[in-house]
C-alpha cells in the first residue's frame, strides 16, 4: 500500500534509502540543504518539499537521516519543526546515529503529541543503503515499531527491535565500539606479524580458523590480499570512514560516562582513532588504522 513519506537528509545514506522507498511505490517528498541531493531524489521519481513544515504537515511517515543529535533535536523540537506540524498518528523514523539521551528526549515529546516514533540507526554502509540490505537497530514502543516495520523492510534486510526508545542507538554504538576495538586488535596483530617475519596470508589462514577469528579479520581484513573485497585492496577508500568510526566511539564514551559503565578499551580505541583522524586519516576507511599503527600514515 502506497504511503506519503517525507524524507529529511538525502546524503550518501539517505539518498539511496529514499530512492528505495520510491521504487517500492511510495510517494516520497524530500528536504535537504543540497540542491544536488534534491535533484537526485527527483531523478529517482521523488519530489522536493518546500520546507520542513510542508513536508511534516502532509506526510504519513517521516524519515530523518541527520549528522548528529543537535540536528535531530533542532528539526524535531524547535518552533516550526516536525513535531509542530506532524499530524497525530504520523510514524516518525529517525535513522541518524546520535546520542541515546537525544533520541529519548525527542521520542518522549513525540509520544506526548500522539506520534509514533522509533530510533532506527543503520549498519551496512552506502552499499547496503543502495542495495536495500541495511540492518536496522530499532528502539521504540511495540506499536511504533510495527508501524515503522513495513518501511524499514523496504530499506533493509535485517530489522531488529532492540527495545524501548533509545535502545536502537544503544545497540548501534555498542556494536561499533566492538568493531573499533576489534579492528585495532587485528591491525596490531598484522603489524606485529610483519616485524616477526610472519607472512600476512599465513597469519590470516591460521587466525581466520582459530580463536582469533572475528569480522574485522575475515570480512574486512586491514591488509591487502587475504580478503579481496576489503578496502585494503582499494587503497583504503572508505566503506566506513575513520571519522565516522570516531564519531560512534565518542558517542559510546558519552554513554559510558552518563551511565557509569567502565569501557577502558572503548576509551583507548576512541583515543587512537582521534589521533589517526587528526593525522589526516579522517577520510580513509577505518581499517587504515593499520597504517597509523605501522607508522606509515
Amino acid at each position: 500500500m502506497s504511503a506519503r513519506i517525507g524524507f529529511i537528509g538525502l546524503g550518501n545514506m539517505g539518498g539511496p534509502m529514499a530512492a528505495n522507498l520510491v521504487k517500492a511505490g511510495h510517494s516520497v517528498a524530500g528536504f535537504d540543504l543540497s540542491e544536488e541531493a534534491l535533484g537526485a531524489l527527483e531523478a529517482a521519481g521523488g519530489t522536493r518539499a518546500a520546507s520542513v513544515a510542508d513536508l511534516a504537515a502532509s506526510a504519513e511517515v517521516i524519515v530523518t537521516m541527520l549528522p548528529a543529535g543537535a540536528h535531530v533535536r533542532k528539526i524535531y523540537l524547535e518552533d516550526g519543526g516536525i513535531l509542530d506540524h506532524a499530524k497525530p498518528g504520523t510514524i516518525l523514523i529517525d535513522s541518524s546515529t546520535i546520542d541515546v539521551d537525544s533520541a529519548r528526549v525527542v521520542a518522549a515529546v513525540a509520544n506526548e503529541k500522539g506520534l509514533l516514533m522509533v530510533d532506527a540507526p543503520v549498519s551496512g554502509g552506502v552499499g547496503g543503503a543502495a542495495a536495500g540490505t541495511l540492518t536496522f537497530m530499532v528502539g521504540g514502543a511495540d506499536q511504533a515499531f510495527e508501524g515503522a516495520r513495513p518501511y524499514l523492510e523496504v530499506m533493509g534486510k535485517t530489522i531488529v527491535h532492540a527495545g524501548g526508545s533509545g535502545t536502537g542507538q544503544a545497540a548501534k554504538i555498542c556494536n561499533n565500539m566492538i568493531l573499533g576495538i576489534s579492528m585495532i586488535g587485528v591491525s596490531e596483530a598484522f603489524v606485529l606479524a610483519e616485524r616477526l617475519g610472519l607472512d600476512a596470508q599465513k597469519l590470516f589462514d591460521i587466525s581466520s580458523t582459530a580463536s582469533g577469528q572475528c569480522w574485522s579479520l575475515t570480512s574486512y581484513c586491514p591488509v591487502p590480499g587475504p580478503v579481496p573485497t576489503s578496502p585494503a585492496n582499494r587503497d583504503y577508500q572508505p566503506g566506513f570512514a575513520a571519522e565516522m568510526m570516531l564519531k560512534d566511539l565518542k558517542l559510546a564514551q558519552e554513554a559510558a560516562s552518563s551511565s557509569g559503565a567502565s569501557t577502558p578499551l572503548g576509551a583507548e580505541a576512541a583515543a587512537l582513532y582521534n589521533l589517526f583522524c587528526n593525522s589526516g586519516g579522517q577520510g580513509r576507511d577505518f581499517s587504515a588504522i593499520v597504517k597509523f599503527l605501522r607508522g606509515t600514515e
